[in-house]
Order: structure tokens, then sequence, then C-alpha cells
């Protein structure tokens, strides 16, 4: 039987039907494959599936990310999911992660979550400076900020960072959802 479709698979007109059948079929399958990882980069998928909706998506309905005079709105994935297809697998893969602890049961109540925020906020921080805030520089940079129409500090504070290339997250933490409480031994 193997040998028959061996012998089959080799004519050059089956060789042909095959390399089509191939091609479409891979077709099917990337489009299957990008659509999915699209998916996992809504709003909804992000609320539904982290346990967030009563806790950080609140925050971040309250911030400038979610309303603001411009009417640009950055969604989770535009500051936690790289844009670049190599990264951007890296990242869904590193995301299991959360899955597998919402799965065990590791933060799938409010109070679970704000236990561990810490935890999660400074691995998120950590990433963040390590790739110099690439997810901030899809949005923002230092050649299209306008010095002049921001307040002193701000302005000030910037104008150091820039040649520096300070990442955003050194300043920024607590920009879309609130600061971890962190207790002091004193």
């Amino acid at each position: 039987m193997l040998k028959k479709l061996l012998a089959w698979l080799r004519r050059p007109a089956h060789t042909g039907y095959m390399l089509l059948i191939g091609g479409v079929a891979g077709i099917i399958f990337w489009g299957g494959f990008n659509t999915a990882m699209e998916q996992t980069n809504t709003m909804g998928f992000c609320i539904s599936c982290h346990e967030m909706e009563q806790t950080v998506y609140q925050e971040y309905k309250e911030s400038v990310h979610y309303k603001n005079a411009s009417g640009v709105r950055a969604i989770c994935s535009d500051c936690h999911v790289p844009r670049d297809w190599v990264h951007k697998v890296a990242r869904k893969i590193r995301a299991s992660n959360e899955l597998w602890h919402k799965m065990v049961g590791t933060i799938d109540t409010p109070e679970k979550f704000e236990a561990r925020r810490l935890v999660l906020a400074e691995r998120v921080w950590k990433e963040m400076n390590d790739n110099n805030s690439r997810e901030c520089r899809n949005c923002h940079s230092f050649e299209a900020m306008d010095f002049h129409k921001q307040e002193a500090r701000a302005a000030e504070k910037m104008e150091e960072a820039m040649p520096k290339n300070t990442p955003c997250i050194e300043c920024h933490k607590g920009i879309a959802h609130k600061k971890p409480f962190v207790e002091r031994d004193d």
C-alpha cells in the first residue's frame, strides 16, 4: 500500500497536485493561526480570560490611555504585546503562563490578584525596562513631543531622558494601572 502511494506521488502530475494542496493547506493554516493570534489581542479576550475586569480594567478606564482629548485609545495589547511578529509570538508563549495560573487558581479572584499584584507588576516593569519600553514607543517618541506644550517639570524630565534614551517605564509606572501597595518594614 505504501509503495503504491509513493509511486503515485513520484509521478510529475501528482507531485504538482500535492504541492498545490500543500500550498492551499498552508495558507489556510497560516490564516487560521494569524486570526487566532489577533483574537488574543482584543480587549474582550484580555478582560475575560485574565480576571482583569474587576481590577486593572477598571483602573485603565480612568486613565489617559482610555479617554483623552485626542480620542485615541490604547488597549491592553498596545502596551503588553509587541507589534513585530517574532517578539509577539515570544510574548504569547510567555502569556500561556498567565493562563496556567488562571486555571490552577493562583489569580482567579480579585483578592488573589491583589495579593500578587506587586510580583506581576515588577515582572512587567522589568520586561519594559529590558526592551526599552518598546510598546510605549510604538505610539510615543521623544522626536514627536512638543516640550513647549508640556508642563515645565514634565518637559524638563523628558528633555533629560531623551539623550539617555531612558525607558518610559522608569518614570511612568502607574500610568494606566494603580501602583501596587508595598509594605515597608520601618
